[in-house]
């Protein structure tokens, strides 16, 4: 996925007596130093620093008016994913000294840390980790309606032992869960990829997310909510379930 990201640090204005009374239009000129991704991949993460000029006048283009006097919502928190890809490289990858200390640049809420407060993880695999699970794989042919054999095995192996040390710098951070697929014999293909599921595995699909929560619960982790379906109307990731709002 393909994104842009403009991180604005530092802002200097030019005084108004750099601008003159009798001008119509006020022309001030501003620094800006940001980091620049592109799609195209012309720009990685690039420090660029450029003059920008902010002028008085109309524009026939929509304008949106804030009222700080309004309040509609609050926001839980800001941040973003962790994937299976990222926690093994965070915990297989790094020294303990080198994990700690990005770690601590990432969620810490002292010192020069940013103070992420909110992460999304997958319930079982996403397409980012380097192979597919879920928590509840059979042989083919085999269903395990009681849950059985739940297992969250692969998790134990990089993704919580780094939550528990995300946690231990920023105890009060939240925590999303969303599935990229059902366990394939609850699908309509049998498959990790595409499908969808099948009734009469709405039950135990329904159990599947306690047992996950719960599971976590006992490692200390509290989810704070889950989707029910990531990209539910895209069939073509490994894995993945299209499930509709039906």
């Amino acid at each position: 996925m393909a994104f842009v990201a403009t991180i604005i640090i530092s802002c200097e204005k030019n005084s108004p007596a750099d601008v003159e009374e009798d001008d119509q239009e006020t022309d001030v000129e501003t620094d800006i130093e940001y980091w620049l991704t592109t799609g195209d991949g012309a720009s990685l993460f690039r420090t660029l620093n450029h003059p920008l000029t902010w002028k008085d006048g109309t524009t026939t283009l929509p304008t949106i008016a804030v009222d700080t006097t309004q309040q509609f919502q609050t926001m839980d928190g800001f941040g973003y994913s962790l994937t299976g890809g990222s926690a093994y490289l965070l915990h297989e990858k790094l020294t303990p000294a080198t994990r700690t200390e990005l770690l601590k640049e990432l969620f810490s809420t002292e010192g020069t840390g940013i103070g992420v407060s909110y992460l999304r993880i997958s319930i079982g695999a996403s397409d980012l980790d380097d192979h597919v699970f879920s928590y509840n794989d059979l042989p083919s042919g085999q269903t395990d309606v009681n849950l059985e054999k739940f297992t969250m095995a692969e998790d134990k192996k990089y993704l919580i032992p780094v939550l528990k040390e995300i946690l231990a710098i920023n105890p009060d951070i939240k925590i999303m869960g969303s599935p990229w697929s059902a366990p394939p014999w609850m699908k309509t293909n049998n498959s990790t990829k595409g499908g969808s599921l099948k009734p009469e595995y709405y039950e135990a699909y329904a159990k599947y997310f306690v047992k996950y929560i719960e599971g976590m619960k006992t490692e200390g982790i509290t989810i704070d909510a889950i989707t029910i379906q990531n990209e539910p109307e895209n069939p073509n990731n490994n894995p993945s379930l299209v499930m509709t709002a039906t």
